[in-house]
């Protein structure tokens, strides 16, 4: 099967949103809500930040090593906090994703998310913050963490991309149409990230899907066919189907396929989605792959409009 991939990008003020972005000399927290990750790592994420303009601060407990997490529940959840609390800081940059972000959950109220609205900036296991505070009303930001700034020094397009966003340009994207592609046009709230991620947090108050009219977006990594099968009958039988308005199907990789007849991961999803009565854009890119992982607002309206000539996703 043919993929599809991008083919533009255009990027626009929203003088609107410009109140929770960022200016020249601001101060970005770097913290450690997941995985364990090193000093390299996040010095050389900062060196990138610091050559865009920015002041970073590393988290206290940043670098520490629990059994594999960046600290205990209570020191991750504490350099979160510290973020969010600290006047000086204006966002928040995640090193790593990896596993536990969601941990800090259970002791983290919505209240607190909506009284200190600072964008966090992160993917993969970091969606579940994302989808946090979209459930707060909070914009985040599904975007590159530590490792890709300091891979890449900042200069390939996603990073590019991401920095105008912080800056507040926000992206028109323009994909190639891909023959799996479902026609038609949803105005909604984007949510999503990891699929795994947000399937996990079903039923609890920071579920994204609770949320009314929504454009989801979904990718994985290493999560097989018959996983995801089950992970999309999930929402149905909750009866979620009703909020979405439009999905956004991303990279998924590092599976086995073929699987249950289907000759890969797009197929069988699409098996799902066709009687959906919805717009659906397959092969978008945002997901594991650093240079297929074009930045998300997270939280915002936009427009989803799937044409025979392409995909469009705009924000409002």
């Amino acid at each position: 099967m043919k993929k599809g991939c991008i083919i533009s990008l255009m990027l626009c003020w929203m003088l609107s949103l410009s109140a929770q972005f960022l200016h020249e000399g601001d101060t970005i927290a770097i913290i450690s809500p997941s995985s364990a990750t090193d000093t390299a790592t996040i010095n050389g994420g900062i060196r990138t930040l610091e050559k865009w303009g920015y002041h970073c601060v590393i988290g206290p407990n940043a670098l520490n090593d629990y059994h594999g997490f960046a600290g205990t529940i209570d020191e991750r959840l504490s350099d979160l906090l510290w973020a969010l609390r600290n006047p000086s800081v204006k966002a928040i940059m995640c090193s790593r994703g990896g596993d536990g972000a969601a941990h800090l959950l259970a002791r983290l109220s919505l209240d607190t998310l909506r009284q200190y609205p600072k964008p966090i900036i992160g993917f993969s296991d970091i969606t579940a913050l994302l989808c946090a505070e979209a459930r707060a009303g909070v914009k985040g930001i599904h975007g590159s963490m530590c490792w890709a700034l300091k891979t890449y020094e900042g200069n390939d397009t996603i990073s590019q991309t991401l920095r105008r966003m912080l800056q507040g340009e926000l992206p028109t994207y323009r994909v190639a149409p891909h023959p799996l592609n479902i026609k038609g046009r949803a105005e909604g709230i984007v949510v999503g990230g990891n699929l795994s991620v947000y399937n996990d947090l079903a039923g609890s108050e920071f579920d994204p899907l609770l949320l009314d009219g929504i454009i989801l977006f979904m990718e994985d990594t290493g999560e097989g066919m018959s996983k995801v099968d089950r992970m999309l009958h999930n929402i149905e039988v909750r009866g979620l189907l009703s909020h979405i308005r439009g999905i956004i199907v991303g990279q998924f990789n590092k599976y086995k396929h073929p699987e249950n007849g289907f000759e890969d991961m797009y197929a069988m999803l699409h098996e799902y989605m066709k009687h959906y009565q919805i717009p659906v854009c397959f092969d978008f890119p945002v997901g594991h792959a650093h240079l297929r992982n074009f930045p998300l607002l997270t939280g915002a309206k936009a427009t989803l409009e799937v044409t025979p000539e392409g995909t469009t996703l705009s924000y409002q």
